[in-house]
């Protein structure tokens, strides 16, 4: 890098924020000494300041900090070339998808990462991790940055961020993207895969022009996600459906979008979306797309009303659906922003 590129590492808490103390102890880790600890950052050419939050599990995230972190990025935008974010690995895909629909006009690197092994633990996956996504977070062609969206790195592949999954609590490669590409891949070297990175209209012929960093910071935790499954009953279904304040549902499917076709488990669909409800069919499988024209199980809840999710993962259509409703848009703008690809979460 000819400029020495300037980096914010923002960190929320999780386990690549622990090390163990004299007496064995977990105690958090300081982040402010990472160029003492990890002498090898220096070769990366980049300044790197450090901002901490009130740490916390990552079981325990909820819309309230993915709204402190936008305004951090929003707050500290013009002072820095990219952002790293260091999150637990539970809800990384949750907090990391919501901001890619939360930062509108973001032309800068916001990478997530983490680790599965604390930090001070002779072992971690977190050093590589953390100087991988500073390296990415940093790395320009020319004076525009190589990856200027929300991603997600995690053991040597950084993926678009809403569209990634945790699929291991055990496996240092816990997280994956099974319906897109990783945007780079790493060995020795970097290798980003660049017609897969979303890109700007005239990024890098000079015609780009940026446009203010907004944030959204409404959501609407007013929705749920229901799994179906054989044998689910009528009254399962109803109380779910009946939720007082309910604005909408991430239906779980089987296969290519499919459920029963049963009268009552149809009728049940039908006077909920009747009622204002928005609900979002995504598949139950790792891989693979809803496409409800299919087969018949399909299409019935295609008539009534109900949304394709595409290929979207659960973690994407829940938090774009809470957005969505916290933007106070009518029930038909919801539905017709939901099956727009607005952050590349799933192919059109």
């Amino acid at each position: 890098m000819d400029k020495k590129s300037s980096i914010l590492i923002i960190y929320t808490g999780g386990t690549i924020g622990m090390q163990r103390d004299a007496s064995g102890t977990l105690v958090p880790f300081d982040f402010n000494s990472i160029e003492r600890e990890f002498p090898s950052v220096r070769q990366l050419n980049v300044h790197i300041d450090v901002h901490k939050m009130t740490p916390i599990d990552s079981s325990n995230v909820t819309p309230a900090l993915w709204s402190e972190l936008a305004r951090t990025i929003r707050d500290n935008y013009a002072c820095y070339d990219g952002f790293v974010v260091l999150h637990g690995t539970d809800t990384m895909s949750y907090t990391a998808s919501a901001l890619s629909f939360m930062l509108e006009n973001l032309a800068k690197p916001v990478v997530f990462t983490g680790s599965q092994i604390p930090m001070g633990i002779m072992r971690t996956d977190g050093r590589e991790n953390l100087i991988t996504a500073i390296e990415i977070a940093a790395a320009k062609i020319g004076d525009r940055p190589i990856v200027p969206e929300v991603s997600l790195y995690f053991q040597n592949r950084l993926f678009r961020a809403n569209r990634t999954s945790k699929v291991s609590a055990e496996a240092l490669s816990a997280f994956d993207s099974r319906n897109y590409p990783p945007l780079a891949e790493v060995g020795v070297n970097i290798a980003y895969n660049f017609d897969d990175i979303a890109y700007p209209e005239g990024w890098f012929d000079g015609a780009f022009e940026a446009e203010e960093l907004r944030i959204a910071e409404h959501f609407d935790t007013n929705v749920a996600i229901l799994k179906i499954f054989p044998g689910i009953s009528e009254q399962t279904l109803r109380a779910v459906l009946s939720i007082n304040g309910l604005r909408g549902v991430v239906l779980e499917t089987f296969g290519t979008g499919n459920a029963p076709t049963t009268e009552w488990f149809i009728e049940t669909l039908s006077d909920a979306i009747e009622r204002g409800l928005t609900i979002v069919n995504v598949t139950q499988c790792t891989g693979g797309a809803v496409a409800m024209e299919l087969y018949e199980t399909g299409v019935r809840l295609q008539k009534i009303g109900v949304i394709s999710g595409h290929d979207m993962t659960t973690e994407a259509a829940v938090t774009k659906l809470m957005w969505l409703l916290g933007e106070t848009l009518s029930g038909e703008e919801v539905a017709r922003r939901m099956i727009q690809p607005l952050r590349g979460e799933f192919h059109a």
